[in-house]
């Protein structure tokens, strides 16, 4: 090839090169992302993150087991992209209370989840006529979980001892559960009579992700496993047939991809840390008070996966439950959790929830606000009241600085 054409054939591949660059999508910037796997994975450890990143993405048929009634046919369904759900998946817990002011559940007539969603020649279930309370949820974010996870209990009791010396109205508390019938303790897991924290769950009313895995394949996808073998049914239909799938619909060996998956999804990589209005608003946040209950750093305790092994986080979580107040107060309680408690979200992917709520981020359990402001406010008239008022004194400029931090997130 003479000079010519080396030079011609040189051109044409890079207007090729520059074309494709065009057309075809770019990489997102790891800042952007949130469905990547922890540093520090062995290769088998990849390889099983993958197969269940795989599995979470699954569609499942009526053939496999879906239903006979459920709410999504796939983790991602609600899940998406591991974000925060959007409100048009909520999904609905119900139940009413006795004489005596004990809650029921309404286990006999399908609670305590409304399925609005069956299988074919299948009827989905409507909300009971005696139900009288109901909360309605939307999924959590699922990132940075198995480093929650791999706290150990002593921390969370520490943090309540710490609030209550404090005497500032922020005291938090522990949820104690009965753990599922499959519970295998840890060196982390503190046990009281037979109970143990719970930390997953809006009202913390799980506690291992292992509980959470096997209540979400159940009662959002109708899926049974070797932990939990009965279909969900509509108790209204007098003949309360299943989906005519062999039971369990999936085996243990799903179900602990799917954990393994969770456990080993990365925490957001931060954005614009170093911008001074974020810089600025992470020292208001601290100033006003936020930071009592949405606490910066938490450090895991030994894990048999080295890359969750003795590692500082940020979740901005304390993991605890706290009296949110009247306007947050769905008198609904959970395991030992009441209506107006629950337990604090962390605050890590804030800033990249619109990108899995259809470009609109819906905030606080069951998205009713959709502006950071709106979600503050919400918080008046509970423990934080007094970091409310703290809130509403910062002039907009500084209110704009916080908020620049918290999308930072």
């Amino acid at each position: 090839m003479n000079k010519l054409n080396t030079t011609l054939f040189l051109l044409a591949m890079a207007l090729l090169f520059d074309s494709c660059e065009r057309i075809l999508p770019q990489a997102p910037e790891s800042s952007d992302t949130i469905a990547e796997p922890i540093e520090g994975l062995t290769p088998y450890q990849t390889a099983f993150f993958v197969e269940g990143d795989e599995l979470f993405a699954k569609i499942y048929t009526p053939e496999e087991g879906l239903g006979p009634i459920f709410i999504q046919n796939s983790c991602e369904g609600c899940h998406v992209g591991d974000g925060k759900g959007h409100p048009f998946n909520k999904l609905t817990r119900f139940g009413k209370y006795n004489f005596d002011g004990t809650f029921d559940y309404m286990l006999e007539k399908g609670g305590p989840q409304l399925q609005h969603r069956a299988i074919a020649n299948y009827l989905y279930e409507q909300l009971p006529e005696d139900a009288t309370h109901t909360s309605d949820r939307i999924a959590p974010i699922v990132i940075g979980m198995g480093l929650l996870a791999a706290v150990d209990d002593q921390t969370l009791l520490d943090l309540v001892e710490e609030q209550k010396a404090n005497m500032d109205g922020i005291t938090g508390r522990v949820n104690r559960v009965m753990p599922t019938d499959f519970f295998v303790p840890l060196a982390i897991h503190d046990d009281s009579a037979g109970y143990y924290i719970g930390r997953f769950g809006k009202k913390a009313s799980k506690v291992t992700l292992l509980d959470q895995v096997v209540f979400a394949l159940k009662e959002d996808i109708g899926l049974t496993s070797d932990f939990d073998t009965e279909d969900p049914i509509n108790y209204a239909i007098a003949a309360n047939t299943s989906d005519g799938v062999p039971d369990p619909e999936v085996g243990s060996n799903v179900v602990n991809k799917l954990v393994f998956y969770m456990r080993t999804l990365k925490a957001p990589t931060r954005r614009n840390e170093n911008d001074v209005d974020v810089i600025a608003g992470d020292e208001i946040f601290n100033q006003i008070g936020c930071v009592k209950c949405h606490i910066q750093t938490l450090t895991t305790a030994e894990s048999e996966i080295e890359s969750l092994s003795n590692k500082e986080f940020h979740p901005y979580s304390d993991l605890l439950l706290h009296d949110m107040g009247s306007l947050l107060d769905d008198d609904y309680p959970e395991a030992g959790a009441k209506g107006g408690e629950w337990r604090t979200p962390p605050l890590w992917g804030l800033g990249l929830a619109d990108d899995s709520q259809g470009g609109t981020a819906y905030y606080l359990h069951d998205g009713r606000a959709t502006t950071l402001e709106e979600s503050i406010k919400m918080h008046a008239y509970g423990e934080a009241a007094a970091v409310i008022v703290n809130y509403e004194n910062l002039s907009n400029g500084d209110k704009d600085k916080l908020y620049s931090f918290l999308m930072s997130l």
